[in-house]
């Protein structure tokens, strides 16, 4: 029978859940710029981190009682999570927890995902949840994961999997990709195949996985167990459960589109520094696929509590200004031009400066007569007078920057011989 929908009946749904949001992962892809934290505690949008985004839409799905599960270099992380997330009610069962890989079971650190999730049984179990959603940390979206749980239910499944349409030659070597018959069930599944399956309707694109799962809890449990015995798996999700449960159990794909147009809804994998600009510059566009300005949807998050931005001086060869940008709290633009480029908090730039195209992480500092153009600027630099970033490549490379295939410049502390910035 099919399950009403209704917000009560969902809202009971979300209650009885239990979110476990994977944030252990380096991202390796965005080199120096995980070199001192982990790839979900990298900032994004301006004044965001990105596991803000699953995190956020936990809160506004009504899943309050979320695991974070950590691993590597977590210190800013856990710092964020402690924060700007350890408000919720305790007296409601209502809460942000952090598990940090602590080997709680076999001596081991989190050997994938599975595992991750194997090692933390002991707590789930004392939560009692009726289901377990477990989220991937690291990608940039807004999804209301109640849908998710109304299809699970109508369609008794064990589990179910979100995914979206993607490109092939996007999808090859990057996500897991399946293939579902007409009834959403899946019965095909390969993790980062060479040569993705397309969808029979839609030739050019396959069914990818979002990296998000939503299992029943009894059968999670049982799976979970199942792979920590078996010497010759990965203990991941994507390589060995979901193949192996595919063809006995009912695993499901839920497909993410927008409610509104039925088209494939926003959805960002910011794993590589050419992707994390992109991103990052999509938002200073005038209507951006992503809005951030969704009161009914919003992202939360932790922020220091700074003064406006500040814009100084205004003459001809000298004038304080911002433009097709976005210019976060605590930032003094003094005489300098920034054209369509995204400033974190606290980033000073000053006279005859000019900023083209790039994203300038916080507590940057910009000096006079310095030029950025397709640049990344990490937290707490100091770009000295009369630099110049992203017009010359060579001399990019010889000043050592990393210049990725799409002629993104990124630029980090260690890179300018300066000290690493603490609060990364």
């Amino acid at each position: 029978m099919k399950a009403q929908k209704n917000p009560t009946f969902v809202n009971r749904l979300t209650r009885e859940t239990l979110a476990l949001v994977l944030a252990g992962g380096r991202g390796s892809r965005l080199y120096e710029l995980t070199d001192w934290r982990a790839k979900p505690a990298v900032p994004f949008g301006g004044k965001f981190r990105i596991i803000d985004f699953p995190l956020s839409n936990c809160i506004n799905s009504g899943i309050r009682r979320i695991g974070v599960l950590t691993q590597y270099k977590a210190h800013s992380l856990i710092r964020h999570l402690i924060r700007g997330w350890s408000r919720l009610d305790s007296e409601r069962d209502e809460f942000v927890e952090i598990l940090p890989a602590s080997q709680r079971a076999g001596g081991e650190w989190y050997q994938g995902t599975a595992d991750a999730v194997y090692q933390n049984l002991d707590i789930l179990r004392t939560h009692e949840p009726e289901y377990v959603l477990i989220l991937s940390g690291d990608h940039i979206y807004k999804m209301d994961y109640g849908e998710m749980m109304l299809m699970h239910k109508e369609k008794q499944a064990d589990m179910t999997i979100s995914c979206l349409e993607v490109p092939i030659e996007e999808a090859t070597g990057a996500y897991g990709v399946m293939t579902a018959d007409d009834f959403g069930r899946i019965v095909e599944f390969n993790e980062k195949p060479a040569v993705p399956t397309p969808i029979p309707s839609q030739p050019g694109f396959c069914l990818a996985s979002m990296g998000n799962y939503l299992f029943s809890t009894e059968f999670l449990y049982e799976q979970l167990i199942n792979d920590a015995d078996d010497p010759h798996s990965k203990h991941d999700f994507g390589k060995d459960i979901i193949p192996k449960i595919i063809k006995k159990y009912d695993v499901y794909a839920h497909s993410f589109r927008n409610s509104n147009t039925d088209k494939r809804a926003y959805w960002r994998d910011v794993g590589t520094l050419d992707a994390f600009w992109k991103a990052n510059m999509e938002l200073v566009m005038v209507s951006p696929e992503l809005n951030l300005y969704d009161q009914d949807w919003p992202i939360l998050t932790h922020q220091a509590q700074l003064p406006p931005a500040k814009f100084v001086f205004n003459m001809p060869d000298r004038c304080g200004m911002a433009v097709d940008s976005m210019v976060s709290g605590g930032c003094v633009i003094s005489g300098a031009r920034i054209n369509r480029s995204l400033l974190f908090s606290n980033v000073k730039v000053h006279s005859f400066a000019e900023v083209l195209d790039s994203v300038i992480l916080p507590e940057v500092v910009i000096d006079r007569h310095v030029r950025i153009n397709k640049a990344i600027i990490d937290r707490g630099c100091t770009i000295e007078t009369g630099m110049v970033i992203g017009e010359n490549h060579e001399q990019d490379k010889q000043h050592g920057f990393r210049v990725t295939e799409q002629g993104v410049v990124l630029v980090t502390p260690d890179m300018l011989n300066q000290p690493t910035h603490a609060q990364r």
